[in-house]
């Protein structure tokens, strides 16, 4: 694997695991009351997509091995440039119910490539 894409690679882990710390614990209600959690968690958002974006152009193979790359890329850009029209309940479902499934599916490529 390209040292670049495993730089990507390990950027994606690291948003991904800030964001779960960010919200362990963490009620809807806390979410949607704290402004400094949801800019946080947005900007870790924004670098997933922003690295996954980058590892297209280094990599499609392995980006084709994360099964929502599109949408997260779209999600991205949503959260750059959409910023009042972001929804609190939209962004806690996909912290509650699509980034376990990233964070597992980054997990395997790293076993996959040593990087475990």
């Amino acid at each position: 694997m390209d040292l670049k894409a495993k730089k990507l690679l390990y950027d994606l882990d690291q948003a991904v695991s800030l964001i779960t710390e960010f919200t362990l614990g963490k009620t809807f209600h806390d979410y949607a009351g704290d402004a400094m959690l949801r800019s946080a968690v947005e900007r870790q958002f924004e670098i997933i997509g922003e690295a996954l974006n980058r590892l297209k152009q280094v990599d499609e193979a392995l980006l084709s091995q994360l099964s929502d790359y599109q949408r997260i890329i779209s999600f991205r850009n949503v959260l750059a440039h959409g910023y009042d029209v972001i929804s609190n309940r939209i962004v806690w479902d996909i912290i509650q119910n699509r980034l376990p499934i990233l964070r597992q599916e980054l997990q395997e490529i790293k076993r996959q490539a040593g990087m475990d």
